[in-house]
């Protein structure tokens, strides 16, 4: 059989491109190195009647309309709200940092409307750059540095095992901070968890008559072989260029999964744990889609240099490589034979709905609106 385009990878930016392609008539072959379709934000049930993410907690949240209707076409949602607390100093304590955490912290008793001023007063009395040279200035800029040194120093510490001075002030564009009582971890419009599960929302993706996936499949053995007119890359981005400006360097995770013989092991989803043990969150998977048994499954994080590539590691050198390689994808894409996109080929931050988001905008490029 002939095949249009070539997908490596069936995650989501994979699984995105796929299907738009799909939709416009393209014959679609995606090949993917696992033995599963949905990539990081794969999951099963377990014995339990569970629903376990197999590499970790995917929360899908969104603000834009667009990007949710798309996945609600391959899936019903389960209107799930993240909550996290931040075990610190003997407590489980609200975050992100809010009105009710300043309370439990500071033991004080102060209104929404005096949140904002009281955390000004914390960054008065804290020393850092202005502006933030590195990942501590932009924490401290903004609550000072009794909160930086309780919920986000030893946590980043253990997270990339570099000191938060070493890493590029991006990484902490992601941390959310209220002025307000609101606890929720995300505060977009839309927010939930496919109702029978991400890897069931992915197949249906791909379940289209232009598609054909081939897994346990490495692209780099048989990109020979094939002779696409379009090669759509979710890959790491330095190994497509054989490493030619050096390794990039990823962070993996290894998880370790526990059954307790017990309705709830902790009361949100998401514990955080900065400061103690070794582990740097513990997540109780039940509580996305309010699951019931009277055992539970919870999973353990411990970061890692090595293994199973999950988080782009932003320091200065790595930045310089990226560069290095963007230009020579740039020369790729602009010849019409190559897309790269997702976390892994583009050596960049994303969370789920912007990688659904960016692969459609690179294929609109390309072909037609979605």
């Amino acid at each position: 059989m002939k095949f249009d385009i070539l997908v490596v990878g069936a995650g989501l930016a994979g699984a995105t491109s796929a299907r738009l392609l799909a939709e416009q008539g393209k014959k679609v072959l995606v090949i993917e190195k696992h033995k599963h379709v949905a990539g990081h934000c794969h999951d099963y049930k377990d014995e339990n009647g569970i629903t376990v993410h197999t590499y970790g907690p995917h929360i899908f949240h969104t603000k834009n309309k667009k990007v949710w209707d798309f996945v609600n076409k391959f899936t019903e949602f389960h209107y799930y709200q993240h909550k996290v607390l931040s075990y610190a100093e003997g407590k489980l304590i609200p975050f992100p940092i809010n009105r009710d955490t300043l309370k439990e912290v500071f033991g004080i008793e102060i209104g929404t409307h005096e949140v904002k001023e009281f955390l000004e007063k914390e960054v008065k009395k804290s020393r850092y750059n202005n502006p933030p040279k590195n990942f501590r200035d932009v924490v401290v800029s903004q609550v000072g540095e009794r909160l930086y040194e309780m919920f986000f120093k030893n946590y980043t510490i253990k997270q990339w095992e570099r000191d938060p001075e070493e890493l590029s002030p991006e990484v902490a564009k992601r941390i959310p901070i209220r002025e307000n009582r609101d606890d929720r971890y995300f505060s977009d419009q839309y927010q939930g968890i496919p109702k029978y599960g991400y890897t069931k929302m992915v197949e249906n993706m791909l379940d289209h008559e232009n598609i054909s996936i081939l897994l346990g499949a490495d692209y780099f053995e048989i990109k020979d072989i094939i002779k696409p007119e379009l090669t759509i890359y979710t890959g790491e981005l330095d190994r497509f260029f054989d490493y030619k400006y050096g390794k990039l360097e990823y962070r993996s995770l290894e998880l370790e999964l526990k059954t307790y013989d017990t309705e709830n092991y902790q009361p949100v989803a998401t514990v955080n744990y900065p400061n103690d043990y070794d582990w740097t969150r513990i997540t109780e998977f039940k509580h996305f889609l309010d699951e019931k048994s009277n055992k539970t499954t919870v999973c353990f994080e411990y970061p890692k240099a090595e293994g199973e590539p999950y988080y782009i590691v932003m320091t200065e050198d790595n930045m310089k490589k990226r560069k290095q390689y963007i230009n020579e994808v740039k020369k790729l894409e602009e010849s019409g034979e190559y897309i790269f996109v997702g976390r892994l080929a583009e050596y960049k931050y994303y969370n789920m709905d912007q990688v659904i988001e960016k692969s459609a905008e690179k294929i609109i490029k390309i072909y037609k609106e979605w």
